[in-house]
């Protein structure tokens, strides 16, 4: 975020997005990639098409 020149706003947004994704699949690690956090931030659902 910060290195892209993003504010800490969109930083704690796409930190709760990918919190929100994270919970969408079975384990310790997240599988999710930038774009679907991205696309969540901008209102689309948290289903992951994979």
């Amino acid at each position: 975020g910060f290195l892209m020149g993003r504010d800490p706003q969109w930083a704690v947004e796409c930190g709760a997005a990918h919190g929100a994704l994270a919970m969408t699949t079975p384990g310790d690690t997240t599988m999710a990639t930038l774009g679907e956090v991205e696309r969540l931030m901008k209102g689309a659902s948290a289903r992951v098409a994979r």
